[in-house]
């Protein structure tokens, strides 16, 4: 299900910017912008709407007069400011304001605060509730293929991303669904990734534990020795007796 943001900022340049540079699409969202907040409002009010973004300091109408005349619709608001300012934390307050975004706006921050309400509007809208497994098994077998191909720079945000899921929820349905977290099931293809290349021994420690994503050998080798219980270098050694 996809939900609708609506962005609104009198520099269009930003309005417009948020709106086509992030991808919306690929958290659930379809995103309309604008640079009037009258202009917003109009649209607001003719068609449904699930997320206001808005800037707060503005000509003609400013974001906390904007949150006034949608407080009734229930819309979930987000503020985007450049100024910390305490009368703007406190409107934020008074009107529950889902979140309050500083400028520059990071995809980052986007990322965060909109999976938390995807995962908001989903418990809403009882989205699970008519899942086949299915759908489950495509989000497992996607993120594998992720893993697989990405296990170097792999991210949980990225796989996110990739599944149309906020990390947090996707991180708590591979728990639940199939046992293992994220973070756990990138360990264990770098791990087995390390161990295959240790049997050759062209290649050095240090030069395995950049190719499978760790800046520090250290980090490398400790972590190799708590999921098998020995050094590479330990393991190493094995595999030459044994063969």
């Amino acid at each position: 299900m996809s939900y609708t943001v609506v962005i609104v900022d009198d520099e269009k340049m930003i309005s417009e910017g948020i709106a086509s540079l992030f991808p919306w699409n690929q958290i659930g969202f379809q995103a309309v912008s604008f640079s009037d907040a009258r202009l917003a409002l109009g649209y607001i009010k003719s068609n449904h709407v699930d997320v206001l973004l808005s800037d707060i300091e503005m000509p003609g109408m400013n974001g906390i007069e904007l949150c006034e005349e949608v407080k009734d619709l229930g819309i979930i608001v987000v503020f985007i400011s450049s100024h910390q300012n305490y009368d703007y934390f406190r409107s934020a307050i008074q009107y529950h304001i889902e979140d309050y975004i500083l400028k520059p706006i990071k995809s980052s921050d986007i990322l965060q605060c909109f999976g938390k309400i995807k995962d908001k509007l989903d418990a809403v809208n009882k989205i699970d509730e008519a899942k086949p497994e299915s759908y489950y098994d495509n989000i497992r077998k996607s993120v594998e293929q992720y893993l697989e191909k990405e296990y170097k720079d792999a991210k949980l945000e990225q796989a996110a991303v990739l599944v149309n899921l906020s990390p947090a929820y996707l991180s708590k349905l591979l728990r639940d669904k199939f046992g293992t977290g994220f973070s756990d099931w990138l360990l264990e293809i770098r791990m087995k990734k390390a161990a295959g290349m240790l049997t050759d021994v062209n290649y050095k420690s240090y030069d395995i534990a950049y190719y499978i994503g760790y800046d520090n050998p250290k980090s490398f080798s400790r972590a190799f020795k708590n999921y098998y219980g020995m050094t590479p270098m330990e393991y190493r050694s094995g595999k030459i007796k044994q063969d």
